[in-house]
């Protein structure tokens, strides 16, 4: 199949990946087949080590497959792209330079010009809550407040997909919980594909359209769960829905069951 036939945002085809260490070969994904509509939030989720950070990889152009496929967008990725959007579990912010001069690093390396860029600075700082904080430097932002500013920079270019790596885990469990809820806002309200890699399942179920269950070493996918959840989801009350513990469970089991497979072989 060409390239250009794909509608999906992300393909990723019968991929694995090995690399030799000092001491042996190691296989970190093996035959691993997943696609992302366009428009879509998908989570994944496994143990550490499983290899989620390297489908991000992949998917962007940073690491080639050893064996199988990845397309973004339709075309083949055969090296890093620059129309995806990359966040990553620290905000890894210029400390000398304010929240707004943060955000347009992104525009000054892609050459944007530079009155949308900072229309584009000013819609992103207002759509995250940052109004306000503009001229403020790292060392005065709060954990929260670092990560949205890093969420704004890699939005800045208006990338088709985003993939985000573990980029809360890091923050305190509340601040952790306000950041979910303004994800799940911004995406609603930007229409990007997002790819979320995270170790809470419930941060999956709350955020996710579905939700990919990678096993351990050597990486696959176990399954997948779609989330029968409402569009709009008031925090408190998806915790507690009915829908949100079905979901929870059957994450849990497909990913127990597929540790227990690998350790009885």
């Amino acid at each position: 199949m060409s390239g250009s036939m794909s509608s999906y945002a992300v393909e990723i085809a019968g991929v694995s990946v090995r690399f030799r260490t000092k001491k042996r070969d190691v296989t970190a994904l093996h035959d691993v087949t997943m696609h992302v509509e366009p428009g879509e939030f998908i989570a994944i989720v496994g143990p550490s080590g499983c290899g989620k950070s390297t489908l991000l990889k992949l998917a962007s152009g940073l690491l080639a497959p050893s064996a199988g496929h990845v397309r973004l967008q339709g075309e083949d990725v055969t090296g890093a792209r620059k129309d995806v959007g990359y966040v990553f579990q620290k905000a890894a912010l210029l400390e000398w330079r304010t929240a707004r001069k943060n955000i347009l690093l992104q525009a000054e390396m892609r050459h944007m010009p530079a009155r949308q860029a900072r229309e584009r600075t000013d819609e992103l700082i207002a759509m995250t809550g940052l109004t306000g904080f503009e001229d403020a430097y790292p060392h005065e932002l709060s954990g929260g407040m670092q990560q949205r500013v890093a969420l704004c920079r890699a939005l800045l270019h208006r990338p088709p997909v985003l993939l985000m790596d573990e980029p809360f885990g890091a923050l305190d469990a509340l601040t952790r919980e306000q950041m979910n809820v303004e994800l799940r806002r911004i995406w609603q309200e930007t229409g990007t594909t997002v790819l979320l890699v995270t170790h809470s399942i419930s941060e999956a179920v709350y955020l996710a359209d579905r939700v990919v269950m990678i096993t351990a070493r050597p990486g696959t996918v176990a399954g997948t769960v779609d989330i029968e959840l409402p569009a709009e989801r008031d925090y408190g009350r998806t915790m507690s829905a009915p829908e949100f513990t079905d979901a929870t469970r059957r994450i849990r089991e497909h990913l127990g069951a597929a540790q227990a497979e690998v350790v009885g072989d």
